[in-house]
């Protein structure tokens, strides 16, 4: 189809900013548990878990422990960006022709220049998008209030006996 292009980001960045969105949602909530996280999202728990390792590690979330327990972000959602969630999960969204062979050794390509270029564009994109800035658009808000319907339907937190 003309205008697609083929470049995707994988699923271990994917999957890492959809459970720091989780995070920032549900923020002011408390700790969240990588549980309710991979029930929520439908992400494997064993897969949070390595993600979450790294995202440790990168300082963008911090462990609490206890009841009560589970994970917070380590800064304020207005200070984490798209980049910083997929750099962390060592993740690249680079468009460059490294590994091409038409691209090894010394020289670079005809078009490895234009492929640099659309990373730098890439990049920059994605760290202009803080956490609490993506949370603020009207879609994203409409599709919190879906899934959150969801939820309370599937896991109802009372019971009515009425």
């Amino acid at each position: 189809m003309p205008g697609n292009f083929p470049m995707r980001l994988s699923t271990k960045g994917r999957y890492a900013v959809t459970a720091m969105m989780d995070l920032a949602i549900h923020e002011s909530g408390g700790p969240v548990t990588l549980a309710d996280i991979s029930r929520c999202q439908h992400i494997s728990l064993s897969y949070l878990e390595q993600l979450f390792s790294k995202l440790r590690r990168g300082n963008l979330v911090r462990g609490v422990r206890g009841p009560g327990g589970g994970y917070r972000l380590a800064r304020p959602a207005s200070e984490i960006t798209v980049a910083a969630i997929i750099a962390a999960v060592d993740e690249s969204v680079d468009a460059t022709c490294r590994g091409d062979s038409n691209c090894g050794g010394q020289d670079a390509c005809l078009t490895h220049e234009l492929w640099c270029g659309l990373s730098r564009r890439i990049y920059n994109f994605l760290d202009g998008i803080s956490l609490e800035a993506f949370l603020g658009r009207a879609s994203v808000q409409e599709l919190i209030r879906r899934q959150n319907d969801d939820v309370d339907r599937r896991f109802p937190t009372h019971v009515d006996l009425g």
